[in-house]
């Protein structure tokens, strides 16, 4: 079992390292979309969430302060989602659509974040584990 939640924290973190990556590597881009969205300083918050992404990511990969990251990861999406797809105030209904699966996708990986931080720490295969091992 241990492995399988191993995949899993890899699966999971890889998608929040590589998106957090991504809002520091395309910052015009996705701050072009977020002020569209109405955000305040969207540069600031691009970078902002980028880096709640990669903080949240990098610990959950390792295992190191796991609920610290999915607190960055669970406030990420928090806030992200019902700003950025608020899908019922769409007209076009292609672009509805598109944010209703984001906005759904979101509410998914949010609970998902929720419910691993009922995991007993230190996680399996984590740094924390090791420590107390060679500790």
């Amino acid at each position: 079992m241990a492995d399988l939640f191993l995949m899993g924290r890899l699966i999971f973190g890889g998608f929040f390292l590589y998106s957090g990556v991504h809002h520091f590597l395309d910052v015009a881009t996705l701050a072009q979309f977020t002020r569209a969205k109405g955000v305040p300083m969207p540069e600031a918050a691009v970078l902002l969430t980028g880096a709640l992404l990669i903080v949240g990511a990098v610990s959950i990969l390792l295992g190191v302060m796991p609920r610290l990251g999915l607190a960055c990861i669970i406030l990420f999406l928090a806030g992200v989602t019902p700003t950025m797809h608020a899908f019922w105030s769409v007209a076009d209904p292609q672009m509805r659509q598109m944010d209703m699966a984001n906005f759904m996708k979101n509410i998914a990986l949010m609970g998902s974040a929720l419910m691993m931080l009922m995991i007993p720490t230190p996680w399996a295969y984590s740094v924390e584990a090791r420590r107390r091992i060679t500790a």
